[in-house]
C-alpha cells in the first residue's frame, strides 16, 4: 500500500491578501459573449417567430385572394347553361387549392348569380336581384354581405353587390357571376398573431352563356347557403 499524500497544511494555502481583488473580478469578461446570447435569444425567438408568422399570413391572403377570383372566373366560363354539376366542379377546384389553409373547415365561399329582373325596363339604374346563390364551407355563420338568392326580383331593393358607391351591376342578358370568400386564419403560433379573418370579393361576368337559370340535370345537392326560392 502506498501512503497517502499528507494533507496540505493550513499555512501554504493563498492568503486572503494574494486572492484575486474586486477590482479584478469586475474587469473579468470571460463568458459575456454567452450571457449576451442568452439575453438576446428570447428577443431572436421572438422576431423569427413573428417574421414567419406574418409571411403565413400574406400567403393564407394571397391564397384566398386567388380562390375567390378562381370560382368567379370558372363560374363565369361555363358555356350554353350552368348546372349544379358545374358549381360542384368549381368549388372542388376551391377545395383543392384551399386545402394547406383547412379552407373547407375554417372557410365560406358565397357565389351569386347577379341579373337584372324586368324592373330594370323601367328603370335602368335598378332592376338587379340575385338569381341564384351558392355555398361551400364550413364556416356556416358567415352568408353574403349583400343579399340573400331572390332579393330584388320583383322590386327595386337591391342596387347591386359590393362596396356602396362601387358596387357592381349586371346589365340586362346577362349576369355578374359575385363571390364573397371569407376565411378564418389559423395562426402557426396561437398567441403570436391573434386570430383574425380575412374576406375578399371578386365578381366576373359570364362569357357567352344565355340561358343564367341554373340547372339540375344529374338531380344532385345542391350547395344552398340556406332557405331556396322555387325558382333556385
Amino acid at each position: 500500500m502506498t501512503a497517502s499524500a499528507p494533507l496540505r497544511p493550513l499555512a501554504r494555502l493563498r492568503p486572503l491578501s494574494r486572492l484575486r481583488p474586486l477590482s479584478r473580478l469586475w474587469r473579468d469578461d470571460e463568458g459575456v459573449a454567452l450571457i449576451e446570447f442568452a439575453y438576446s435569444l428570447p428577443i431572436i425567438l421572438a422576431l423569427g417567430f413573428a417574421a414567419l408568422e406574418t409571411a403565413n399570413l400574406a400567403a393564407a391572403h394571397l391564397k384566398v385572394s386567388q380562390m375567390g377570383m378562381m370560382v368567379a372566373d370558372n363560374s363565369g366560363r361555363v358555356l350554353t347553361r350552368i348546372d349544379e354539376a358545374d358549381v360542384v366542379e368549381v368549388f372542388d377546384g376551391a377545395r383543392q387549392i384551399g386545402a394547406s389553409l383547412d379552407f373547407e373547415a375554417n372557410g365560406r365561399i358565397v357565389l351569386s348569380s347577379l341579373q337584372t329582373n324586368a324592373y330594370a325596363t323601367n328603370d335602368p339604374k335598378h332592376g338587379q336581384w340575385i338569381n341564384w346563390q351558392r355555398c361551400m364551407g364550413g364556416l356556416t355563420t358567415v352568408n353574403s354581405k349583400y343579399a340573400a338568392q331572390g332579393k330584388g326580383k320583383d322590386d327595386a331593393t337591391l342596387k347591386g353587390m359590393g362596396a356602396t358607391g362601387r358596387a357592381i351591376k349586371s346589365l340586362p342578358g346577362t349576369a355578374v357571376m359575385f363571390v364573397e370568400i371569407t376565411y378564418n386564419y389559423q395562426p402557426l403560433l396561437s398567441g403570436v398573431i391573434p386570430g383574425r379573418r380575412i374576406r375578399y370579393e371578386s365578381a366576373f361576368n359570364v362569357r357567352e352563356r344565355t340561358e343564367h337559370n341554373i340547372t339540375n340535370t344529374k338531380s344532385l345537392t345542391r350547395n344552398s347557403c340556406g332557405a331556396v326560392t322555387p325558382n333556385a
